[in-house]
This record gives structure tokens, C-alpha cells and sequence, in this order.
């Protein structure tokens, strides 16, 4: 089955998953979809990222991290589309919840958050927000 938007999908299974509390997710690889993650983890949206096999093929399993039986990421929203892709100037990157958020921006020098991106002075694609 071929998806459309698998980053949209990842975001919808990391959604799904902490709507009724699992503790790991799983996710078809692709290296977009790991360097996210990585990018939330870092930043401590969740516990864990790893790599494994399920059926021959390499899957990304998730970690989900909980504070108080609340999730830790209240919000994921997919910025930019395969219909609609978005992309911003260094300076003109939104701020998410005033700066408590996180973007995900694509640049020409790899994956980096809003912040990143501002202090870079690099523009690029909005992937996603999340807080």
C-alpha cells in the first residue's frame, strides 16, 4: 500500500497512540520519519526512538512519554502537504505558542527546529508544529 503523505501518517499513529496511552508506537521506516523523531526526542517530546524489523522490512519504534498520565504532546499538525507545500524565509518562521512549541523546518542543511533555523538565518519547508 503506497501512501500519499507518510508524514502525515506518522503524525496521525503517534496521535492515535497517546489518545489511548500506549507506551510504544510503531512506525514504517524512511529517513525523514527518523530524523523527526529524533528531532522530538531531543527535545523531549519522546521517551525513546529505535529501529527494528517486523516481516523483513525496518520499522521505528516510539517510545511515548507521559507526565502525570497526561502525554507530553498535546498537539501534532502537519504543516505542509504534498498539495501544498509552504515555505518560509529565515526570519518569517512562526513562533508556536509564543515560542513554547516546536516547528520542524526542512532546510537545505538538514532537518532543524524553528529555532534552529532562526539563529541559522536558513529558510526552508514547515514540516510540522507540535507542543
Amino acid at each position: 500500500m503506497t501512501l500519499t503523505d507518510p508524514i502525515a501518517d506518522m503524525l496521525t499513529r503517534l496521535r492515535n497512540a497517546l489518545a489511548v496511552n500506549k507506551a510504544v508506537v510503531e512506525i514504517p521506516w524512511s529517513k525523514i520519519k527518523y530524523s523527526i523523531l529524533q528531532i522530538l526526542h531531543k527535545e523531549g517530546y519522546v521517551a525513546g526512538v529505535e529501529i527494528g524489523e517486523k516481516n523483513g522490512f525496518k520499522i521505528l519504534l516510539v517510545t511515548l512519554k507521559y507526565q502525570n498520565g497526561q502525554p507530553s504532546i498535546k498537539h501534532l499538525r502537519r504543516i505542509s502537504r504534498p498539495g501544498r507545500r509552504l515555505y518560509f524565509k529565515s526570519d518569517r518562521i512562526p513562533y508556536v505558542l509564543n515560542g513554547m512549541g516546536l516547528a520542524i523546518v526542512s532546510t537545505s542543511k538538514g532537518l532543524k527546529t524553528g529555532l534552529q533555523a532562526r539563529r541559522a538565518k536558513i529558510g526552508g519547508e514547515l514540516i510540522c508544529e507540535i507542543w
